[in-house]
C-alpha cells in the first residue's frame, strides 16, 4: 500500500451531528479504549436485571435470567469474594499465557512485565496502572523490541478486567456477565465491542466451569498484534485472521475510500458517498484516511472474513460501532445480537420485536428499582448503549413503534448515553416532535456534566429546528 496511508486520530468518544433536509443525521464514533488503534498506520504503512420473556432469535429458547445464583461451595462467598477469586485466577492465567507468547518468540518477560502482573495479583491498581502506561509509551517510543509487542494483548486484557473489577459492583459484573455467556449456545463465537461488553464476559469465561467460548474485540481486528494474540488462543480451535486478510482488508477499504473521495470532489452535485465522520482527504497526491469510522470500516471489513473463514461457527456480538451492513440476518440473542442467522430461522417478526421490548422493559425495571444499580453511572451507560444497539436493529427492521419503546427504555436506564440519546432524538425529529426531543436532551445535560457541551449543544439546534417548522 505505497499510494496509501491511513492515520488514527484521538480514540475517545466522538459524536457528529450533521442537519440534513431538516432530519438529524447521526453517527457515533463510540470509544475503542486502549486497543492500540495507532499501530494501524504502522499496520498499513508496511503494506452489554432479571428476565426471561425473550425468546432465541433462532432457536426459540429462553435465555437464562440476568440474575444468576451461586451453588455448591461457591454459594457460601459473598459476590465480592467470587470476583476476587476470579481475578486472581485470571491474572495468573495471562501471566502464564504471557509468558508462552514471549518463549514462544525467545524471549523472557520484561521485570516491567512480571512487576505489572504482580501489582494485579495484589490489587495494586495504581502501581499495575503506572507500569502499563510506562510500557505503552516504550512501545510508542518504539525503544520496545518489537518481539514483546506480542505480549501486550496479555496486558492489555489483564488491565480491562481489573478496571472492570474496580468499577462494577461485584454481584452486577456477574450478572451482566453471565447474561451475555447464558445467551450463547455451545460453540458460538463472542465479539465483544464495549470495554464491560469484552472483558467482563472474558473473565467468566475464562474462570468459569462451563464452556470455554471463543471471545474475540470488534476493535481490534485491523491490529495485527492482536491477530496474532487471537491465532495463539484459538487458532487450534477455528480459522483465526491472517496477516495477508489484515493487508486485504486495508487495500479494499482504501480503494473505496478514494473512489468515494474523488466522486465528491468531481461531482459536487450528487449525493455525498463519504460517510459523516469519516475524514478523507489528498496529501502529497496520496489519499490518507483517519479516524475511528475508517478504523471500524476495515475492522467489519476483517469480521466478515472471519465469518467466512468460518462458514459453519456461529457468531455474537455486543456492537461497540454499529455494523449496519450485516444488519440484514442480524437477530436480537438476549442481551445481545446474533449473526449471520441462518435463512430458516431469519423470520423478523413483529412477535420478535415485542419480545425485544418485553425483554428489556423487565430489565430496566429491575434495575431502576435496584439503588445499588442506579447509582453507578457507568452501569447505566453500559446498558443505555445496548439497549439502544437493539433499538436500532428493530429500526433497520422497520419496527418503528417497538424501537421507539426500547430507545424510551435505553434512556430511562442510560439518560446521557450519546448512542441512546441521539438515536432516539433522531426518531422524534424525523417525526417533527420537538418537544419530546428537546426533554430527551435536557435530561441527558442533567445526567451528565462531562457530556453538557455536547447535550446542550442538541438542546440549541433542537430549539432552532423547531421555531423553523
Amino acid at each position: 500500500m505505497k499510494e496509501s496511508t491511513i492515520m488514527n486520530k484521538s480514540n475517545s468518544r466522538r459524536v457528529w451531528l450533521i442537519l440534513s433536509g431538516g432530519v438529524l443525521v447521526l453517527i457515533v464514533a463510540l470509544l475503542l479504549p486502549r486497543q492500540h488503534l495507532t499501530t494501524v498506520a504502522d499496520n498499513a504503512s508496511s503494506n452489554t436485571l432479571n428476565s426471561s420473556t425473550a425468546a432465541d432469535s433462532s432457536t426459540g429458547r429462553r435465555p437464562k435470567s440476568f440474575a444468576r445464583s451461586t451453588s455448591g461451595a461457591a454459594s457460601e462467598l459473598t459476590a465480592e469474594e467470587i470476583v476476587t477469586n476470579k481475578f486472581a485466577q485470571f491474572t495468573r492465567s495471562r501471566r502464564e499465557l504471557a509468558r508462552r507468547i514471549a518463549r514462544n518468540h525467545n524471549i523472557e518477560l520484561l521485570a516491567e512485565m512480571e512487576q505489572f502482573f504482580n501489582a494485579a495479583e495484589a490489587g495494586r491498581w495504581d502501581e499495575m496502572k503506572a507500569l502499563y502506561e510506562s510500557l505503552s509509551a516504550k512501545r510508542k517510543g518504539e525503544s520496545l523490541d518489537e518481539k514483546y509487542l506480542s505480549v501486550f494483548p496479555a496486558l492489555l486484557e489483564t488491565l480491562g478486567v481489573a478496571e472492570a473489577v474496580q468499577e462494577w459492583p461485584s454481584q452486577k459484573l456477574l450478572d451482566y456477565g453471565h447474561s451475555i455467556l447464558d445467551s450463547l449456545r455451545p460453540g458460538m463465537v463472542y465479539i465483544g465491542g464495549t470495554d464491560p461488553g469484552r472483558f467482563i464476559p472474558t473473565l467468566l469465561n475464562e474462570t468459569g466451569e462451563g464452556e470455554r467460548h471463543v471471545i474475540m474485540t470488534q476493535n481490534a481486528f485491523a491490529d495485527r498484534t492482536y491477530l496474532e494474540y487471537a491465532d495463539f488462543l484459538y487458532g487450534e480451535r477455528f480459522g483465526t485472521l491472517t496477516k495477508e486478510d489484515s493487508e486485504r482488508a486495508f487495500q479494499e477499504y482504501m480503494a473505496d475510500a478514494q473512489k468515494r473521495f474523488f466522486h465528491d470532489r468531481d461531482f459536487p452535485n450528487e449525493p455525498p458517498q463519504m460517510r459523516p465522520g469519516e475524514d478523507i482527504r489528498m496529501n502529497d497526491n496520496k489519499v490518507q484516511v483517519s479516524g475511528q469510522v475508517a478504523v471500524m470500516a476495515i475492522n467489519e471489513r476483517l469480521l466478515r472474513a472471519l465469518m467466512d473463514k468460518n462458514p459453519d461457527a456461529s457468531f455474537a456480538i455486543e456492537q461497540s460501532f454499529p455494523f449496519q451492513s450485516m444488519y440484514g440476518d442480524t437477530r436480537p440473542l438476549g442481551p445481545i445480537m446474533e449473526l449471520r442467522v441462518p435463512e430458516e430461522q431469519n423470520a423478523f417478526t413483529r412477535e420478535r420485536a415485542g419480545q425485544v421490548v418485553d425483554y428489556w422493559g423487565t430489565a430496566t425495571r429491575a434495575l431502576l428499582s435496584d439503588p445499588v444499580a442506579t447509582g453507578n453511572h457507568g452501569l447505566g451507560m453500559t446498558y443505555g448503549k445496548m439497549i439502544a444497539e437493539q433499538a436500532a436493529l428493530l429500526l433497520h427492521h422497520g419496527y418503528a413503534a417497538e424501537a421507539e419503546q426500547t430507545f424510551r427504555l435505553a434512556t430511562e436506564i442510560g439518560p446521557a448515553s450519546p448512542e441512546a440519546v441521539f438515536r432516539y432524538v433522531n426518531l422524534l425529529v424525523e417525526q417533527k416532535r420537538f418537544d419530546e426531543a428537546i426533554r430527551i436532551s435536557q435530561t441527558a445535560v442533567q445526567a451528565d456534566i462531562e457530556k453538557q457541551h455536547q447535550f446542550g449543544a442538541l438542546v440549541n439546534e433542537l430549539n432552532r429546528m423547531r421555531t423553523r417548522q
